[in-house]
């Protein structure tokens, strides 16, 4: 019996788009251990670092609005970086800019260089964020949920770590070694990508090089061209408004807490800055459960109007503790305050659940993202200025109550079962000329 020429080919095929998939899922690991690394870094040891950079209120709260302004700034840019663009170009680019920025961040010599370094460094994260879920579509279409779960999980625990350690480091290493050692797995980040992009342009033929250098490139390689009708039908689609709503209410409480945490909990709690270090890796170490369980459930459940609901419950019972008897519990109302954002994880797999098409998902990553980070950068800075203007901690934590409300409302459009493109579809019918 002959055997099909084309069988061993296939075989073949089948093997390298196997280890493609496998290096992939090492790559995707790697990039989520950097993704939150630099944000928790700094606020636990700004006493040591003033020593030698010139800090105050106003520097640690517009520090602290860093990283959701550039994840929002960048995440919108990221789309237009589609054109020539790989999905693993552009992780080697945004791992490129992380490795940089810590480095430069641990070598500053001033306040600016340091703003500076942090902007580079969250830029990286920034559009990294936003080509996650499509790298994820890319290499697992079957498995959105699960890769979704673990990567968000590796986000949450490579959080905690940072504060955990920053204050032992620096006592013994001094602030600046305590800064920039995370180059170290940034640098380790780009081999599996770097090595999926040099196995692409070896496999690559000449016809499709010529392809991709006229910018004919398949939306499996790259991001998938967003048109200006797609862009505007997101911005009126309920949906991503109301992901967005989420997403940055969520962030807003994510970020204030990074960067006024500790000493908040100094002030009311009487607790040492070292405690205070531990207290906030529990606040991000919160999110690991929850990081693993959450994309799993939403995947499964016809609403998730149940998991909105508890994350709004935890963030509620928290500040009402931290108002009432904030040294009586620290850890209990920490703790649930880091349960909170459960709602971060759902948003994020939501961004694949709820589109059908690579142009919606990139669509709905984008616009997600980029509003609702730029909604989380005033967390720090409004929380800043409530404490300037109030001495006090009591109208910050009101501030953040009040927030909640935006999550209830928000969340009760998200948790419907629907489509971004239902509303494309139904946006194309009213702009429908009438015979």
């Amino acid at each position: 019996m002959s055997t099909s020429p084309d069988l061993p080919r296939r075989a073949s095929a089948a093997s390298a788009r196997a280890g493609g998939r496998a290096l992939a899922l090492v790559g995707i690991v790697l990039v989520a251990v950097n993704l939150r690394t630099a944000v928790a870094a700094l606020s636990p040891i700004f006493s040591q670092i003033s020593v030698d950079v010139s800090l105050d209120s106003v520097g640690v709260g517009l520090l602290g609005t860093l990283p959701p302004l550039c994840f929002a700034v960048f995440g919108l840019l990221a789309p237009a970086l589609r054109r020539h663009l790989r999905l693993e170009t552009l992780l080697i680019t945004a791992l490129g800019a992380i490795l940089i920025g810590h480095l430069t961040r641990g070598l500053a010599p001033n306040y600016a260089v340091l703003a500076l370094a942090s902007v580079l460094t969250f830029a990286g994260m920034g559009v990294a964020n936003v080509v996650l879920p499509p790298v994820v579509k890319k290499y697992f279409p079957a498995s959105i949920g699960p890769i979704t779960s673990m990567y968000v999980t590796i986000m949450a625990l490579f959080s905690l770590i940072p504060p955990l350690v920053a204050v032992p480091i620096a006592d013994s290493l001094g602030w600046r070694v305590s800064v920039s050692m995370w180059a170290a797995l940034a640098a380790v980040a780009i081999i599996p990508w770097l090595t999926l992009w040099m196995r692409d342009r070896r496999a690559t033929s000449a016809a499709t090089r010529a392809a991709a250098a006229s910018g004919a490139l398949t939306d499996d390689d790259v991001l998938p061209e967003i048109s200006s009708a797609v862009v505007g039908r997101v911005w009126r689609s309920p949906l991503a408004w109301s992901m967005g709503l989420l997403f940055g209410t969520t962030s807003l409480n994510v970020y204030a807490a990074f960067a006024w945490l500790p000493e908040l909990l100094t002030d009311l709690a009487g607790v040492s800055p070292a405690q205070a270090g531990i207290l906030l890796s529990l606040y991000a170490g919160m999110g690991i459960p929850f990081s693993l369980a959450v994309p799993i459930l939403a995947s499964r459940m016809r609403s998730v109007a149940p998991l909105i609901a508890l994350g709004f419950a935890c963030f509620a019972a928290g500040y009402l503790g931290l108002l009432l008897a904030p040294a009586a519990l620290p850890w209990i109302w920490v703790a649930l305050i880091g349960a909170g954002p459960l709602t971060f994880p759902l948003v994020l797999v939501l961004v694949g659940l709820r589109s059908r098409t690579p142009e919606g998902t990139v669509a709905l990553s984008g616009f997600t993202q980029g509003v609702g980070y730029a909604l989380g950068a005033l967390g720090p800075l409004l929380v800043g200025v409530l404490h300037d203007l109030s001495k006090g901690w009591t109208a910050p934590l009101v501030f953040l109550l009040v927030t909640l409300v935006v999550i209830a409302v928000a969340g009760r459009v998200v948790a419907r079962p629907r489509m971004l493109e239902d509303d494309w579809h139904r946006t194309a019918r009213d702009e429908a000329p009438q015979r």
